[in-house]
């Protein structure tokens, strides 16, 4: 046996083959590139996505050099992915970190219809879903909005180019029309956020028996691969990870060390009745959800800080704050650095970053801690909104590869953290699930107790967590107290390009 997974993430395409053990044989990784033509946006263009995505699968079937049992696929989710009748691209992708929406969606938090939808949908809306997207596009470019015929996901454009089948999975769909009782839209959620003229846009959702299709000759000879070719659509990428991590029992958790820090907890519940906070999806596996949490603030902040500090690589970040003490004498970091503010597990449209307590004592060492313990605060907030806490968190992403990080999330936290032997956990969630859709195994359990495998396990360290169980109160405390300059902040950003806009 031998199957290619594809996980197309915000930045990087990868493409992983793996033998019949579950053996990263291959990986093939392509980088793609976000686009910010105006403030606060962030676009792809959705052809180059599907380049890249072929060229990564030649890449891994040239050097597998095996019969292809099945092609497995996940993707970021979120955003709108617009399409006409023949399936072209009406425009570029627009993603789920792109803030344009960000007036309506506040809007929406302040005449109470973000509580009410999540009473239905347990999901909170932010501006990078659809409902507020196609909202502005609504009454930005409705020129646009009506030569779409649907809006996908990256997952859902991606098995369509494969495919020619327009559906997305019900993990991708969830947010923002689904009812997650009955896993089917929901016309009173359309009819609530105003937007019964979007219900003809959007694809079926489909349902964990019904998520393979065949390979099209279009795209057969495009990936050099045979037609009819199984192509699994697999839960999109948090859930996906979940799976490739093990974290597939109800009060598992894991986090995604990534563009975004996604934290996730595996629960049976729909949560509808909870605290408007976070997402709930389908997992993939049936009966069970995943209360997420992904933020904003992530991956993203490492670089910017690596940038800031005149280093070469983001790993060099936690090398440099491994040389201030912990608490990072007294210097506070606040990592909301993205122009769309929060999403979890807060919504603020205009929530920004801050130092607190900075002084001429503090050296460069001092800020990379300040960074990656804000950062880590963050994971540990998402946590303390999850509905269980959890007796252990797996980890995977980029920021992963960094041990010294990994310490601090398990001394922040205060329980193990648990590092996956696969590089590539999204492909290899996508390659289990595949195998449970084509016939392969019964059951996601089954196949996560045979194929996950642990690399290394980081246990807390009793001192340290006893200090963090007191910084964080303090994290907690310093973003209350600034929370409230957030808006003025707005303003003045607002007043400061207006000017700057009249200059020229």
């Amino acid at each position: 046996m031998a199957v290619i997974a594809v996980d197309a993430g915000t930045t990087m395409i990868k493409a992983v083959g793996y033998d019949e053990e579950g053996n990263e044989v291959v990986v093939v990784r392509q980088a793609t590139t976000v686009l910010h033509p105006r403030s606060g946006w962030a676009e792809q263009d959705m052809l180059a996505v599907w380049d890249a995505v072929v060229f990564a699968v030649r890449g891994v079937h040239r050097k597998l050099n095996a019969e292809i049992d099945y092609i497995a696929l996940t993707a970021q989710g979120d955003g709108s992915w617009l399409v006409d009748n023949a399936g072209r691209p009406t425009g570029p992708a627009i993603l789920w970190n792109d803030a344009r929406a960000a007036d309506i969606v506040a809007g929406w938090q302040a005449e109470g219809t973000l509580e009410r939808a999540f009473a239905i949908n347990g999901s909170q809306t932010f501006p990078g879903l659809p409902n507020a997207i196609l909202t502005w596009m609504q009454q930005n470019d409705p020129e646009r909005l009506a030569r779409s015929s649907s809006t996908l996901t990256c997952g859902g454009w991606l098995f369509f180019q494969l495919t020619d089948r327009r559906a997305v999975d019900r993990s991708d769909g969830a947010a923002p029309f689904m009812d997650v009782t009955t896993l089917t839209y929901s016309d009173e959620l359309f009819a609530m956020y105003d937007m019964p003229w979007a219900r003809r846009l959007f694809p079926p959702l489909l349902d964990d028996t019904d998520r393979t299709s065949a390979l099209s000759a279009r795209a057969a000879h495009e990936l050099g691969l045979s037609e009819g070719l199984p192509v699994v659509l697999s839960s999109y990428d948090i859930a996906s990870t979940s799976i490739g991590m093990g974290a597939v029992n109800a009060g598992q958790a894991c986090s995604i060390l990534g563009t975004t820090l996604c934290t996730e907890i595996v629960t049976d519940r729909t949560r509808v009745e909870e605290r408007s906070t976070g997402l709930t999806i389908p997992l993939g596996v049936p009966g069970m959800y995943l209360a997420a949490f992904p933020t904003l603030a992530g991956g993203e902040v490492v670089q910017w800080a690596c940038t800031a500090l005149g280093l070469d690589h983001p790993a060099e970040v936690t090398t440099l704050a491994s040389q201030a003490p912990r608490g990072a004498d007294g210097l506070q970091f606040l990592p909301y650095l993205s122009p769309a503010g929060e999403r979890a597990p807060f919504l603020a449209g205009n929530a920004r970053g801050s130092f607190v307590g900075l002084s001429l004592e503090h050296g460069r060492e001092h800020i990379a801690r300040a960074v990656l313990e804000g950062l880590t605060f963050v994971i540990r907030d998402c946590l303390a909104a999850a509905p269980v806490r959890p007796s252990e968190l797996r980890v995977c992403g980029g920021g992963a590869a960094n041990g010294l990080w990994l310490q601090l999330i398990a001394d922040v936290t205060g329980i193990p953290v648990i590092r996956s032997a696969d590089t590539e956990v999204g492909a290899k969630g996508a390659f289990l699930l595949g195998l449970v859709a084509t016939g392969g195994a019964d059951s996601i359990a089954a196949v996560a107790d045979y194929y996950v495998r642990v690399r290394d396990i980081f246990e807390p360290d009793p001192d340290a967590a006893a200090l963090y169980e007191t910084l964080y109160d303090d994290f907690l405390a310093a973003r209350e107290d600034l929370s409230r300059t957030w808006k003025r902040s707005a303003q003045l950003r607002e007043r400061v390009r207006s000017s700057a806009s009249s200059a020229t």
